[in-house]
């Protein structure tokens, strides 16, 4: 068995063991490492090496939701839950349940979207906007399954369709450019309408995931998300016009510091001095909900630093390539087989990666030459590659596609990363990207 598939099959055996995803990719690391025959202080430095390159959005998490505990020990965010619930009856039976539902997860899937091309932030907005949400979805006995998959396609699918924000980086600067450097010759126009079928096969399980696998009602107590002098409820009481104005202020003004800087460390800092200094909770609990906020995003944070060293552990054993070398050996000459065998690989290359932005490269220089000499048209190769990668960010557990939604529907301690977002996610979009990659690979 190759150390890349052993490794993910121990830190996806673990995780849906239920033990610590952290856990479960140092685990991965250490057995996939030693089964590849390198010393454990190799190893080890080697997943130093990585950790670095996680830090960044760990702490950006943190921050951010630091913020979010702040919007909410302000009490803004129960005034609205109040508002919008007794304001569409939830309390009274729910008349209209599914139509209120279907609107709340088309904003969602609106905010999404748009945080990948028309306001840029990419997963920043996810910690701020859910949390509030929360009890509002637990009034519609709304099962945060499917909020998770309608939030995931949301910021994966655009940036692999449309070649905006951060669609033109995925498709035009990383995408594009390793193909055309690994010798195949496409053109821009080409990326995207090769990408059309994989992302039907997305939307279709985005489809199943709201319409048939998650329909029903799910409870959910509802739970503070902060704890200070006194409740949000009770800080609800006494906000004042002005400080609801500061706090509209905090919300713009964090989107905008981030997109102006390109940090989103510096935009929740933004946000939470605002609400510092704006009274609407006292002085001295700042600290305490700057921490609780922190806490709130500790593990999300982990997770994604342990990812960042288990990939560089892995790429550093060198059997990604070998992996790669001795599929093509059971393929023979079957196309079929070929496009399939080239997927999976894919999946198991990306489940540990969990970025297809950091998995192109890989990816290209692997499956370019192999896609050519199996006589695959140039479009059948930008499909496969992009699907390849695509792999990775859609149903992996350290991947910030469902870290992000992960962070903000767990904020009240009540939805599970592993069971109630990477398992729904794989099972209605990795399955489906597989198909209709294989698909896109023998048709176009």
């Amino acid at each position: 068995m190759n150390a890349v598939v052993l490794a993910i099959l121990v830190m996806v055996t673990l995780s849906l063991a239920r033990v610590s995803v952290v856990f479960a990719l140092i685990a991965a690391s250490l057995v996939g490492g030693l089964y590849a025959g390198m010393p454990v202080g190799e190893i080890m430095d080697a997943f130093n090496d990585g950790l670095g390159n996680g830090a960044t959005v760990a702490i950006s998490y943190a921050v951010l939701g630091a913020f979010a505990v702040a919007l909410s020990r302000s009490g803004v965010t129960q005034l609205l839950s109040q508002k919008a619930i007794a304001g569409l009856h939830l309390d009274a039976g729910i008349p209209h349940r599914r139509a209120i539902v279907l609107t709340l997860l088309g904003v969602l899937l609106a905010f999404s979207v748009s945080s990948q091309n028309l306001i840029p932030v990419h997963i920043a907005f996810i910690p701020v906007l859910v949390p509030p949400l929360l009890k509002l979805m637990n009034h519609l006995k709304l099962d945060r399954r499917v909020v998770a998959c309608v939030i995931t396609f949301g910021i994966t699918a655009p940036y692999m369709l449309l070649p905006v924000g951060f669609g033109s980086i995925f498709l035009h600067d990383i995408l594009l450019a390793n193909l055309n450097d690994n010798g195949l010759d496409v053109t821009a126009q080409m990326v995207p309408m090769a990408m059309v079928v994989p992302i039907a096969g997305m939307a279709l399980g985005l489809a199943v995931a709201v319409l048939v696998s998650y329909r029903g009602k799910r409870d959910y107590e509802d739970r503070d998300l902060a704890h200070g002098d006194e409740t949000p409820a009770e800080a609800a009481r006494h906000l004042k016009p002005w400080q609801m104005g500061v706090l509209a202020l905090a919300l713009v003004g964090t989107v905008v510091v981030q997109l102006m800087s390109g940090s989103m460390v510096l935009g929740g800092l933004f946000g939470f001095a605002l609400l510092s200094v704006s009274g609407v909770f006292h002085w001295h609990e700042q600290d305490g909900i700057f921490t609780e906020g922190m806490r709130m995003m500790a593990l999300v944070g982990f997770i994604m630093i342990s990812a960042a060293g288990f990939a560089s552990v892995m790429q550093a054993s060198g059997q990604v390539e070998t992996l790669v070398a001795s599929s093509t050996e059971l393929i023979g000459d079957n196309k079929g087989l070929a496009a399939l065998v080239m997927l999976l690989v894919g999946l198991f290359i990306t489940m540990g990666i969990g970025s297809s932005f950091s998995t192109i490269p890989i990816i290209a220089s692997l499956y370019v030459p192999l896609a050519i000499n199996f006589g695959f048209s140039p479009m059948a190769t930008i499909a496969l590659v992009g699907t390849a990668a695509a792999l990775g960010d859609a149903g992996s557990p350290a991947s910030d596609s469902t870290l992000g939604p992960t962070a903000g529907l767990n904020a009240d301690g009540q939805h599970d990363h592993i069971w109630d977002s990477v398992v729904p996610t794989f099972l209605h979009y990795n399955l489906p990207l597989i198909a209709f990659g294989w698909l896109a690979a023998m048709t176009l």
